[in-house]
């Protein structure tokens, strides 16, 4: 049997797979927070760094998809 071709996904679905998953580790902090005591108000700036701290933090995943990892 032959290597199975799969199409590729488009950006905008690869963008949306990522702001999705940013609320779902962001939910999944809130939860934790909630459960430790008090939830601390958040402002935009918060927003922002951890926004900018995912983009970054899922940078060596996108180098070994398509820098590293080599296609048969």
């Amino acid at each position: 049997m032959g290597p199975v071709l799969r199409p590729r996904k488009a950006l905008i679905v690869r963008l949306a797979e990522m702001v999705v998953l940013y609320f779902v580790v962001g939910g999944l902090g809130l939860l934790l927070e909630k459960r430790a005591g008090q939830i601390a108000p958040q402002g935009w700036e918060f927003y922002a760094i951890t926004g900018t701290l995912f983009i970054t933090l899922a940078f060596p995943g996108f180098i070994y998809r398509y820098l590293v990892r080599r296609r048969h």
